[in-house]
């Protein structure tokens, strides 16, 4: 495992204060091997503390959280990782929600997170994390979703199973070609454009004099998991769901039963599913408040 400092970057006259600081603080970059494939992550805040492992939605990537991450990072790590098939990770034959809790587990350690990591999850990436909290929910710090609709497949895999979206991807002859196709599934109203400008500009590489997008499409294929139809989380968890987003009423209040009374629930006011590209300080405050209190139970308990 090797780390990498990446330098600075140049600010726009359009991006705000807070979006350039978050974007220039320190990040180290780190790759481990779990179960034959390479795992890319990012990781900010001190090294050797308890942490949080922050983990993408389908067809996203580590970097979604770029501006994010810093926020939450003043006294904890938190690392941020390319699930295989996405990012700068590496590609499998075939992808499941298990898979990917064991690579996010796999990955706290040696990233710089001491104890039990906390996962934060938006879309798929919360599918995979309530995985990971029925499969070894004793070692984790709890678990957060953002506007993830447990039990079913996600708004990127049902828009590839009838093939309105992620075709087998095309290259691009240039960059800016492919910016210009680059969309949000599902589409949202709203987006701050210096977000989205950023996370479309991390969401592609150049192969062979082309520009390509960097998931493997054939992630939307990834097996079911009988996890996810379970009641008991076996750890603490927070639920985020997003206003204008993709998580019903109905599936707020099958998940209220499913989850037990001890779980934590909150709307992201005017939030699309994206909630970090159109409402992104508010998605840190929420997180942040779901830290402060189960940090606060965990001393009462006499664990902290």
């Amino acid at each position: 495992m090797s780390y990498a400092y990446e330098p600075q970057r140049k600010p726009t006259d359009s991006e705000p204060a807070w979006f350039t600081s978050a974007l220039d603080a320190h990040v180290d970059r780190g790759v481990i091997d779990v179960a034959g494939a390479d795992v890319h992550f990012r990781a900010w805040g001190p090294s050797g503390s308890p942490g949080i492992v922050l983990i993408h939605g389908g067809a996203a990537h580590s970097r979604w959280w770029d501006h994010v991450a810093p926020f939450l990072a003043e006294d904890k790590r938190v690392v941020a990782l390319d699930l295989t098939g996405h990012g700068d990770s590496g590609r499998r034959d075939k992808y499941g929600l298990e898979q990917w809790a064991e690579e996010a587990l796999a990955v706290a350690e040696p990233a710089g997170i001491t104890g039990a990591p906390i996962f934060v999850g938006h879309s798929m990436g919360g599918l995979v994390s309530f995985a990971a909290a029925r499969l070894f929910g004793e070692e984790l710090g709890g678990v957060t979703l953002i506007d993830s609709p447990v039990r079913a497949r996600t708004p990127e895999e049902e828009e590839a199973r009838i093939r309105q979206h992620f075709a087998p991807p095309k290259p691009y002859a240039s960059a800016a070609s492919a910016l210009a196709h680059f969309r949000l599934v599902p589409p949202q109203k709203s987006t701050l454009p210096y977000v989205f400008d950023h996370i479309a500009k991390t969401s592609m590489r150049e192969e062979d004099g082309a520009w390509v997008w960097k998931f493997d499409p054939v992630f939307f294929h990834r097996s079911g998991s009988e996890h996810l139809g379970a009641d008991d989380p076996r750890c603490r968890i927070a639920f985020f769901k997003a206003e204008h987003g993709i998580v019903s009423e109905e599936m707020v209040a099958d998940m209220k039963r499913r989850f037990g009374p001890s779980a934590m629930f909150a709307e992201i006011p005017d939030a699309g599913h994206h909630a970090m590209i159109d409402q992104p300080l508010s998605l840190v405050t929420g997180i942040r408040t779901v830290l402060t209190a189960w940090a606060s139970d965990d001393r009462v308990a006499g664990l902290a």
